[in-house]
């Protein structure tokens, strides 16, 4: 469609040009007329070459970037979220509690191994014949803090939850946990998202409106980026492959 528009730019400048040039005898006017119709004609299909082309590959280029530091972001939060989990059967929606967690808590590291002793049960039943049964047992092999075992000695955890390029750069991640049922059973579930409308708030609002309606399997599907469900057992982002190679 905006190869149409340049052409009937075009079309319509020559026509004017060719029009001035062979019925206008009035050399001054004339002179001033063309440079007029020269000046807003290049300023015409600048615009549209701006509009139809550089707009849009201007924006998909700053929108790689932020969607790549936003994701970034939201990795670390499913990370913490699937360590606080691990060891308090939950997920966590109160990034206070997260953090500290992070900072104060552990993983247990253990060791599991097969062993056998006798079953008295089955022993008594034949007679005192000694019967076995397997078992496996556990042992504890020490502690590793959840810190050093997610992050080392880097502290950007303290700040996964603020969203890069928003407006205000207190904005936060919002972050919901709770659980849902699944055969019987309450699942634990999180979500962690950010509108899209507020990590690309100062780009062009028609390219916004399309970037929100975007369905497939090359792009960021919807309005938001996110990580974790809290309608389905999820703790995947919603972003593409494309996005995640670059993780």
């Amino acid at each position: 469609m905006q190869y149409l528009y340049i052409l009937l730019v075009l079309l319509i400048s020559g026509g004017l040009l060719y029009w001035i040039n062979t019925s206008f005898d009035h050399k001054k006017y004339k002179n001033i007329i063309l440079i007029s119709l020269w000046s807003f004609s290049a300023l015409f299909f600048y615009k549209i070459v701006n509009e139809f082309w550089l707009g849009p590959k201007n924006f998909e280029s700053v929108k790689e970037v932020r969607f790549q530091k936003v994701i970034k972001k939201l990795t670390d939060i499913r990370d913490s979220e699937l360590a606080f989990r691990s060891i308090n059967g939950q997920f966590e929606d109160n990034w206070d509690s997260l953090v500290k967690f992070i900072e104060v808590d552990s993983f247990t590291l253990t060791q599991r191994r097969d062993s056998s002793v006798i079953d008295k049960e089955l022993t008594k039943r034949y007679g005192g014949v000694k019967t076995y049964k397997d078992i496996v047992i556990v042992d504890t092999l020490g502690f590793v803090s959840v810190r050093d075992s997610l992050f080392g000695d880097d502290n950007r955890y303290t700040s996964m939850m603020y969203v890069p390029y928003a407006k205000d750069k207190n904005t936060m991640f919002e972050l919901r946990s709770g659980s849902i049922e699944q055969n019987s059973m309450d699942i634990p579930v999180f979500e962690a998202k950010i509108k899209k409308s507020v990590i690309l708030y100062d780009q062009d609002k028609n390219l916004m409106l399309t970037e929100d309606l975007v369905q497939g399997v090359n792009g960021v599907n919807g309005n938001a980026l996110k990580v974790g469900s809290m309608d389905e057992v999820n703790t995947n982002g919603n972003w593409p492959k494309n996005y995640r190679k670059k993780e």
